[in-house]
């Protein structure tokens, strides 16, 4: 089986999109998914709730069914799981950090199980509408915004009280990005980042603390204009850009409608890879702590946009709330009709 060296360096993306043509997929919703397949999820801990009472369910009726829907890039189940959230549990701080551990491994054994099944196939498939293709694919460990944290729908707001400062956000992450960096993926990825202060305390800590894998940011919006919170798209992208350890930013968990003026936004400030990996439109009701339905879009209309994104600049492109293995399955094909030789798209996504 052939194995991929893509270094855990600044390089990573860039050299990941050189194999990958260009363009690359990221997965979809984790924790819809998971509730589909018979979890409750109806606990402060949410998606990271089955890290401990259903690990094969992440493993393998989520991570892989992305993997054979074409996903490139898998996400952690880590996006609510902190150290101070397990705690609040009972557990242990070692107990806590091998949970956030066991997010890592879990992403890493679905890999190497989806690599043995590609090594099974000689057709690239299965007949059964699986995709098995042997391919760099990366793991990318979810950190999740203080505001997931709170379980209160925050991180929809990015209103944490004037109280709230850069240096105590950094030391609420601190211990579990060290924990999530030494577990060995070959991505961090920082989502749903919902306001500058928390821009800001991931960029310091990546320094701080010699971070030695690569990470992305990823900001939330809700008018297509700023972050949830009002701050400046602009200067949260920016903090991103001057931090030499994050090799790629952009927008999760916002409807699609708005992906098209935030990536030109973006482009405005950064010259690395843009991400993005939206809801599916439905808007989230924090009250209920549940989505609202009929407010989002199909699949197919999901993916109609993806081209567009891919050429104004988007080099990654996935889902995430509500969004399942088909909608993923419908980005990769829209990719692989995409051709790696299209005038310009190279320095696009090459970056």
């Amino acid at each position: 089986m052939e194995t991929f060296n893509i270094p855990a360096t600044p390089l990573l993306m860039k050299e990941f999109l050189r194999q990958m043509g260009g363009t690359a997929v990221i997965d979809g919703g984790l924790a819809t998914e998971l509730e589909l397949h018979g979890a409750d999820l109806n606990d402060p801990l949410w998606s990271a709730k089955c890290l401990l009472t259903s690990p094969h369910l992440i493993r393998s009726q989520v991570h892989l069914d992305y993997l054979e829907a074409g996903a490139d890039i898998i996400i952690t189940a880590s996006y609510q799981a902190t150290i101070q959230g397990f705690e609040a549990k009972g557990f242990s701080r070692e107990q806590s950090e091998n949970l956030l551990k066991k997010s890592v491994d879990i992403a890493l054994e679905a890999r190497r199980m989806y690599y043995e099944r590609c090594s099974k196939s000689s057709s690239g498939g299965t007949g059964d509408g699986r995709i098995l293709k042997n391919r760099p694919i990366l793991v990318a460990a979810s950190v999740g915004s203080y505001g997931a944290y709170l379980a209160d729908g925050s991180e929809y707001s990015g209103c944490y009280g004037e109280a709230m400062t850069v240096n105590a956000l950094k030391e609420f992450h601190r211990r579990r990005v060290q924990v999530l960096a030494e577990a060995g993926p070959d991505i961090i990825a920082f989502e749903t980042v919902p306001n500058k202060i928390e821009a800001q305390a991931f960029a310091e800590l990546l320094d701080e603390e010699h971070i030695k894998i690569p990470a992305w940011l990823t900001f939330n919006s809700k008018d297509g204009v700023n972050v949830v919170s009002g701050d400046s798209l602009l200067q949260c992208a920016s903090i991103a850009e001057s931090c030499k350890q994050v090799v790629a930013v952009g927008i999760n968990c916002t409807p699609p409608r708005f992906i098209h003026d935030l990536i030109l936004a973006i482009k405005k400030v950064t010259t690395k890879p843009i991400v993005i990996y939206p809801n599916s439109g439905e808007r989230y009701d924090a009250d209920r702590k549940e989505w609202v339905e009929n407010t989002g879009v199909s699949d197919e209309d999901f993916v109609s946009y993806v081209n567009k994104w891919c050429e104004i600049g988007a080099s990654l492109v996935g889902g995430c709330c509500r969004t399942t293995p088909n909608t993923i399955k419908a980005i990769y094909r829209a990719l692989s009709d995409r051709s790696p030789a299209a005038p310009g798209q190279k320095s696009k996504t090459a970056t």
